[in-house]
């Protein structure tokens, strides 16, 4: 692959990162606080779990199809920002529809309503993110991508910490629901108002190679490097969702919490806390010694602890270990960008390839159905049967993704493929 040209902007990577802080707002707030409650106003408690997991089921499919296509186009124009901007609005126009349906609209009528502003808001975020991601290999420099990395990965857990606070705010003074769409639009628009004003358009100030190749899904998929890459990413997500969606039964059953709702946020607040903590650090760690190293010790965290939490004698031994995953996950996460950058094999086709890798994060968010029937018909055989299974399966997840990355060359910009 030729070199992109050394002359690219100081692009300070908070302002770079600062749309990603808006986005992990938006999408903790929306998903796991307000469409569950959104959910039961419009079907009631019957068949609110049909209703919820149809919203999932189309979200899902929607960021696995959009962001690969999207990001081809983006390619293609030479442009980044525009989609952002697009974006952008779209999303806005969901959420307010979303709103609408929940204010004005009631019964199954208005959740056919708030299903189209959920696909607005799906429609428009994943348009936006899809050129948004090819923004760090393409204006980064391969030695800082680790600093880079580790602020977004940051500013994401600064996000949900705060939608996490915000979604406690206003259930305690009592805010009608619009409060929290007009919140959530703010916290959307002020970061990406950053990002659009500090960050320089790419096919300005970077020199495009019009001789390199943008190559087919077959080929980029033979090129190992990504190839690695994402077997990993994917390893890892699937470790993640075979925990994260379970935390509040596991705080009901195995914890014995009379509250698991208020524990299951206190759990999650030190995973976030944890991440925060290792997430800058970890980046810098990896610009040094590499980023497989790092990626070692985070997912040996991760695995110890999905595995100690079997046996966690305590809910306060629990949030340690809770702390703990979340400093792995943090590590990880300010290394996960700066490895997936490494590995694009082609500076043509920055922003479908970044798309078709996030699929890598968003397609294990599918298993979490063939998860929970393990984990009911574990439980029904006694003991805590299905959480032994399900986490045990996370550890292995985690295991696996640590031994393949080792697959994946350092520095892998450097080899990749002309």
């Amino acid at each position: 692959m030729t070199a992109l040209s050394p002359e690219r902007p100081r692009v300070s990577p908070w302002v770079l990162s600062a749309f990603w802080f808006g986005t992990a707002f938006h999408w903790l707030l929306l998903l796991l606080i307000l469409m569950p409650a959104n959910v039961v106003t419009f079907v009631g408690d019957e068949r609110k779990g049909t209703y919820l997991g149809l919203l999932a089921g189309i979200g899902a499919i929607m960021a696995l199809v959009l962001p690969p296509l999207v990001g081809a186009h983006s390619d293609r124009t030479g442009k980044r920002l525009p989609y952002l901007k697009l974006g952008l609005g779209v999303n806005l126009a969901g959420l307010g529809v979303m709103a609408l349906a929940v204010t004005l609209v009631p019964g199954l009528p208005g959740f056919w309503v708030y299903l189209l502003g959920f696909l607005l808001v799906q429609f428009g975020n994943n348009y936006a993110t899809a050129p948004y991601s090819a923004l760090i290999p393409e204006l980064v420099r391969p030695e800082a991508r680790g600093r880079y990395s580790g602020v977004m990965a940051m500013l994401q857990a600064l996000g949900q910490l705060l939608a996490a606070v915000s979604a406690f705010a206003v259930g305690a003074l009592h805010l009608p629901v619009l409060a929290s769409f007009v919140l959530i639009a703010a916290m959307l628009f002020v970061p990406a108002l950053v990002t659009l004003r500090g960050v320089p358009e790419p096919d300005t100030v970077v020199a495009r190679d019009p001789h390199a190749p943008t190559l087919s899904w077959q080929q980029l998929f033979a090129h190992q490097p990504f190839l690695w890459v994402f077997v990993t990413r994917v390893l890892f997500a699937l470790g993640q969702y075979s925990v994260q969606p379970f935390l509040q039964y596991y705080n009901k059953d195995v914890l014995r919490q009379s509250d698991p709702g208020t524990s299951t946020s206190i759990m999650l607040a030190c995973i976030i806390v944890g991440s925060i903590a290792s997430a800058l650090v970890g980046g810098r760690i990896s610009d040094r010694i590499g980023r497989k190293p790092v990626i070692y010790v985070a997912g040996s965290v991760m695995a110890g602890a999905a595995l100690l939490l079997l046996v966690a004698p305590s809910f306060g031994a629990a949030l340690a270990l809770a702390l703990a995953f979340g400093l792995g996950y943090g590590a990880f996460s300010s290394v996960d960008w700066a490895l997936g950058s490494d590995a694009m094999p082609s500076q043509s086709s920055f922003a479908r390839d970044m798309g078709i890798w996030h699929v890598a994060f968003v397609g294990p968010q599918m298993t979490s159905a063939p998860q929970g029937a393990l984990l009911d018909w574990g439980n029904a055989q006694g003991g805590n049967l299905g959480y032994t299974l399900v986490f045990g399966i996370a550890a292995l997840f985690f295991v696996l993704g640590v031994v393949l990355v080792r697959n994946v060359p350092e520095r892998a910009h450097a080899r990749a493929a002309a």
